[in-house]
């Protein structure tokens, strides 16, 4: 059973902290072959949304108030999801789940994300809409997708 969750940095257990440094290093980092700052400061100041099966953690996203990571939109990122489990489609329930509590916690907020280019058409499934800004991000084409 897939089980979805969210919480504040001081909420996580050290466990789930761990599992999720972990797998945030296992996709960006080994996956990815990206070598890049993934604790940036950013992570005391968010959301965090993981998805757990059986007890275990295979998803993850964390959300970010407007004003702190984009001076005019909350944001979504570090959106992942465990390399055997992309094929049961959790990417859209963690993707579904995410926008559903950000617009929970800020209401009139859009939302901006910094997709990887090639995910463009996955997020636009979601509603999020590409406006042509393109720009590499720790040597990965990125795009700035938006939704309102």
């Amino acid at each position: 059973m897939i089980k979805y969750s969210f919480f504040n940095f001081e909420q996580l257990s050290n466990v789930k902290l761990y599992q999720t440094l972990q797998l945030r290093a296992k996709v960006f980092v080994i996956e990815q072959k990206c070598l890049f700052q993934d604790m940036d400061d950013l992570d005391q100041k968010a959301y965090h949304v993981l998805v757990e099966k059986n007890n275990k953690l295979i998803g993850y996203s964390r959300i970010i108030e407007k004003g702190i990571y984009y001076s005019k939109f909350c944001s979504i990122g570090r959106v992942l999801v465990n390399k055997e489990e992309r094929k049961n489609k959790v990417g859209d329930g963690l993707v579904e789940y995410s926008i559903k509590i950000a617009k929970k916690l800020f209401k009139k907020d859009s939302i901006k994300i910094s997709a990887q280019s090639y995910l463009i058409k996955f997020y636009e499934k979601h509603g999020f809409i590409y406006k042509g800004e393109d720009y590499l991000e720790d040597g990965i084409p990125h795009s700035a997708m938006f939704l309102d």
